[in-house]
């Protein structure tokens, strides 16, 4: 099985296109219950941000509203036809 440096750098390769795509396949394919570690500053962050959401401090997005603009941004074209990511609305990405 190759490492994961190996992948890295073969996957770096690749057209921006399908580096989106490979990110999207192993995000879809990481088991909802065995989310990744989070560390001290991340799990701070996370709730900081839960906060200005809930006193109404700052505005969402929906995913796929970001998700577009994204792929606009990079030239990349979606070949998603519709649908709301799987993580609901998150904060307006910092891009």
């Amino acid at each position: 099985m190759p490492d994961f440096d190996s992948v890295l750098t073969d996957a770096s390769q690749l057209s921006v296109e399908d580096q989106l795509r490979l990110i999207e396949a192993l995000a879809s394919s990481t088991p909802e219950d065995q989310p990744p570690p989070l560390t001290n500053e991340w799990i701070e962050e996370i709730g900081q941000r839960r906060r200005e959401i809930e006193a109404g401090s700052v505005s969402t997005e929906e995913w796929s509203t970001i998700r577009a603009r994204l792929f606009a941004k990079h030239g990349v074209r979606d070949e998603r036809t519709s649908g709301e990511g799987a993580r609901g609305p998150i904060l307006n990405a910092r891009d």
